[in-house]
């Protein structure tokens, strides 16, 4: 055994150990009396009162009515530093005499009850039990020690409980933003009273108001219960949009509509902002992180949330059903009679086309989806060989000569589909111009799955369809972007990989693969990468010197294979004054890449010009329709 005389290097710590140790409990707030109130939970304590004041200087407490502590306990479970719960005290709350109930204890590493280090560098601890009142002083960095505690006092009593105390020095906090956040971390138990400023917060009660779902989780010991809510029907605080994962009645993280990896649902959808699920649980007390902020990685958790992921697709399929035979079957008279008289694929579209409506807009009015199925009619009545008679009819000479010298060259359907693609082409052009200068237009759902789909718009060299997204590329731009960028997309992921979501754009890459003769494995010969900005941005030389970094990164990648040329585009509304539209990205003299900076109205400029001018000639075909219109008739046809 080591001699305490003989040491020569003692552990040492820095000033500020306390503050990197604990981290968000000792920097946040409302972290730091969350961690507060489940330790008073885990104490076994019926009322929880706190009280903040309004300046500083002065008093700021939390008390509860728990076990308390003796002498021996504050030294051996307070003052030990990452002190073991579970291996010390067990699973369960050990309750005050007189007081029965089971709970589940929150604490497992001994960080939470050092909170009060948020607001000071020392607080007081005043504890009583078995018939004594224990009041200790600690503080920070006292000499070699990163805590320390003096006994101040002792005295006898008849009550349990523990009393912190601190004069607020910093991180003041805002009284109703702590109601609101501390009622939104912890649901409803009859034995547990929680007051902010002696007003006491409204925890959410689950039972009764909504009907449960019980899910056993396959392959492992794990069992929620789940709640489908409908917001409309029951009134929820905005903290519980997406999916809340509750342990023993406290929320882990942030409710969100992430699983994992994957996206359920966008939510800035009507759907997601009406719709939220609450998944409860006693048995994931392990696999919850230290500091409450998420689960920890671990194939038990990848099998709750496959398990979670199937009830939510479940209950939204089931609302949709629902909602969609509702509509269908409230379809004004006049239109459910005009469905008899068209053949049974027109109907079968109708039915797809409701889904669509209802889907995307949950909330749609009747009346919309009535025009909507009335117009779809209408245009395949038009089909028939009746209309057309009618049409040819009344068509001038001078126009039937024309249509008979067209069908001399072309068939109908040759004709029909490039005046199609062009009619498509012009309506893209229309469409992005009406809205690129529009800043609410949401470029990740309406710009860019447009302009994605007509890499046209960049040169007729672009138009190939033979540019693909691979794993090569995949793992090229994981490197340069962050895996995270595609884990926050708001749309599926499967069915667009090739998309990264940034904070003010959204990054198309898509490219050509070429099997080298000296080599014979594939690799990546040309990535093109788009980056278009959110309506009526303006690109400065920030953004232009972002984009060449990610070109001369993409070029270096040796996932790509090496000898890849890399060609970007970042498109925005207007483009700052000292900027130019071409950029090489250059390594001694050698053109790696090139960037391209043009907006939403050059690039549509050029496309005009090369549709020979088209858009000028058919200009009372678009010039009055709505961009979103332009835009939904463009996604029909991708």
């Amino acid at each position: 055994m080591m001699e305490t005389e003989n040491i020569l290097y003692p552990s040492l710590f820095e000033e500020d150990f306390i503050t990197r140790s604990l981290g968000s409990i000792v920097n946040q707030p409302d972290v730091a009396l969350t961690e507060l109130v489940a330790n008073a939970w885990d104490a076994g304590a019926s009322h929880v009162r706190i009280f903040i004041p309004d300046k500083k200087a002065e008093v700021l407490y939390i008390e509860d009515d728990g076990v308390g502590m003796n002498e021996d306990e504050f030294q051996n479970h307070w003052m030990k530093l990452r002190y073991n719960r579970l291996k010390n005290q067990g699973r369960y709350v050990v309750f005050p005499e007189g007081v029965t109930g089971k709970r589940t204890a929150f604490g497992r590493n001994g960080v939470g009850r050092h909170g009060l280090f948020c607001f000071a560098d020392e607080y007081k601890v005043i504890t009583s039990k078995d018939g004594k009142k224990l009041t200790f002083q600690v503080k920070a960095n006292v000499e070699q020690n990163p805590i320390a505690a003096t006994k101040e006092n002792e005295e006898a009593c008849d009550t349990h409980g523990t009393r912190l105390e601190v004069f607020v020095d910093r991180s003041l906090p805002n009284v109703d933003k702590i109601r609101e956040i501390i009622s939104a971390r912890f649901l409803h138990d009859p034995q547990f009273e929680i007051e902010v400023n002696h007003f006491k917060l409204n925890l959410d009660e689950l039972s009764g108001s909504v009907e449960p779902t019980e899910i056993d989780v396959e392959g492992t010991e794990i069992h929620l219960t789940a709640y489908f809510i409908d917001t409309t029907k029951s009134s929820r605080k905005s903290i519980f949009q997406g999916i809340a994962f509750w342990q023993s009645n406290r929320l882990v993280g942030e409710p969100n509509w992430s699983l994992g990896k994957n996206m359920i649902l966008d939510g800035r959808t009507a759907l997601a902002k009406r719709y939220t699920f609450i998944i409860k649980t006693d048995d994931m007390a392990e696999l919850v992180k230290e500091d409450w902020s998420g689960f920890k990685k671990d194939d038990k958790v990848e099998k709750v949330y496959e398990a979670v992921e199937r009830y939510v697709d479940e209950c939204i399929d089931a609302v949709s059903t629902a909602t969609i035979q509702t509509v269908t079957d409230n379809l004004d008279p006049a239109v459910k009679k005009s469905l008899q008289d068209v053949n049974p694929l027109v109907r079968k579209e109708v039915e797809e086309v409701i889904k669509e409506i209802v889907v995307s807009t949950p909330k749609v009015k009747q009346e919309s989806v009535n025009l909507a199925v009335k117009t779809l009619v209408n245009v395949e009545k038009s089909k028939n060989g009746k209309a057309l008679l009618e049409k040819l009819s009344n068509m001038k000479l001078d126009d039937l000569d024309g249509l008979n010298d067209l069908l001399d060259k072309w068939t109908v359907g040759d004709a029909l589909e490039v005046l199609n693609e062009i009619d498509r082409r012009l309506a893209v052009i229309v469409a992005i111009r009406k809205l690129a200068g529009d800043n609410t237009t949401d470029e990740l759902h309406v710009l860019h799955p447009m302009i994605a789909e007509s890499r046209w718009l960049f040169g007729p060299e672009y138009e190939s369809s033979e540019y693909i997204f691979n794993r090569q590329m995949r793992t090229a731009v994981s490197q340069v972007f962050g895996e995270d960028k595609f884990q926050r997309i708001d749309i599926n992921e499967k069915k667009r990989p090739d998309l990264v979501i940034m904070p003010d754009s959204t990054i198309g890459v898509t490219g050509l693969e070429e099997i080298p003769e000296e080599t014979s494995i594939v690799r990546v010969r040309h990535l093109l990468l788009i980056e278009l900005k959110k309506g009526a941005f303006e690109i400065k030389r920030k953004e232009k010197d972002q984009a060449m970094g990610y070109i001369e990164d993409l070029v270096k990648s040796t996932a790509l294979g090496g000898n890849c040329r890399v060609t970007g585009f970042v498109v925005g509304d207007k483009i700052a004054d000292n900027l130019s539209n071409s950029y090489d990205v250059k390594e001694n003299e050698t053109i790696l890449g090139t960037l391209h900076v043009v907006t939403y109205s050059q690039l549509v400029d050029t496309a005009e010009r090369r549709m020979f001018g088209l858009r000028k000639v058919l200009a009372d075909r678009y010039d009055d329709v709505p961009g979103m219109d332009l835009y939904n008739q463009v996604r029909l046809s991708l």
